[in-house]
């Protein structure tokens, strides 16, 4: 008895340690979007890697699949210099995520409103890894943009 007892304590603390990464990992892309939002490039900062890699999969002028990288800084700044007078949100509509160890995937959908009205939407893909210090960091973000076929 006192066997399957332990067993079902280790069993229930894997699953409560498991809830809590993925918390702290979901929270990671909510500040990352908050700052995001707010034009706050410092907070952006805090919870990407140094390293951090931004690709969109966007289309060529014959509708052929490719893949476009940003430098985070030429990012940031892009964002940091959208003018006042024109709002935009990132609506996340749902989250996936799996969590390994150290490592983390997020998949979410979104819709992107620019001036209150629909842009796009599309998926974002984030990879992220447990620092010892900074804790959940995103390394990797790629996105898919697309203006049909949204919900």
């Amino acid at each position: 008895m006192l066997r399957i007892l332990s067993i079902l304590f280790v069993l229930l603390s894997t699953n409560v340690m498991a809830q809590d990464d993925q918390d702290a990992v979901k929270k990671t892309i909510e500040d990352f979007f908050a700052g995001f939002h707010a034009q706050d490039s410092l907070l952006m900062k805090q919870e990407v890697s140094e390293s951090v890699i931004l690709q969109t999969i966007g289309k060529d002028e014959t509708g052929n699949s490719i893949v476009k990288s940003q430098p985070f800084n030429e990012f940031l700044k892009s964002i940091v210099s959208i003018p006042s007078t024109t709002t935009f949100e990132e609506v996340i509509t749902n989250y996936s995520i799996q969590v390994d160890g150290p490592m983390a995937n997020v998949w979410t959908d979104y819709e992107f409103m620019l001036n209150n009205e629909f842009h796009h939407c599309g998926v974002n893909s984030f990879q992220l890894v447990k620092d010892a210090n900074k804790g959940w960091q995103i390394i990797y973000l790629i996105d898919t943009r697309r203006k049909e076929g949204c919900n």
